[in-house]
């Protein structure tokens, strides 16, 4: 997945594995989307919000993979991730049938996931960097952002 500079991923939120922060950052970025669309208006995009639980589910099995890949005990992390994603579905039914505002889902989102990348995703990376796992080649690292020429 690339994608270009939006500055929703915040620099102090990189983690240095380029496919994981542009997925990170695309996370973010629905996010801000979703927020747009239900701002002021009980209007819930269904099929956006699907869709944006599907990243979630593909962004951690993406994790899972460079965990396997580098043969790392990741079972401690993929059951954070199992959880979540139960408890953010079920945060989304609870929307949908009026339990919970939008906004405040998404409130809740952004704030777990921005806990778990500097907590949660900083063990799993520091631990790929400790086995020397050779990341695949990405056509945009996470410097591209922040030090192009339109950026300086």
């Amino acid at each position: 997945m690339e994608i270009g500079p939006s500055h929703l991923l915040p620099e102090a939120l990189l983690v240095d594995l380029p496919e994981i922060d542009a997925q990170h950052e695309e996370i973010f970025t629905r996010i801000e989307s979703l927020k747009i669309a239900c701002f002021e208006s009980t209007y819930v995009p269904i099929e956006a919000f699907h869709a944006f639980l599907e990243l979630f589910e593909g962004h951690f099995a993406t994790e899972e993979r460079i965990a396997a890949e580098a043969g790392l005990d990741f079972a401690a992390h993929a059951k954070i991730h199992t959880d979540t994603l139960r408890l953010l579905w079920k945060a989304f039914g609870d929307v949908l049938n009026g339990g919970h505002d939008a906004h405040a889902f998404l409130r809740y989102a952004e704030y777990w996931f921005e806990r778990h990348i500097s907590e949660d995703d900083r063990i799993f990376v520091a631990a790929l960097h400790s086995r020397s796992f050779a990341l695949p080649a990405q056509p945009w690292p996470p410097t591209h952002r922040y030090f192009s020429p339109a950026h300086l």
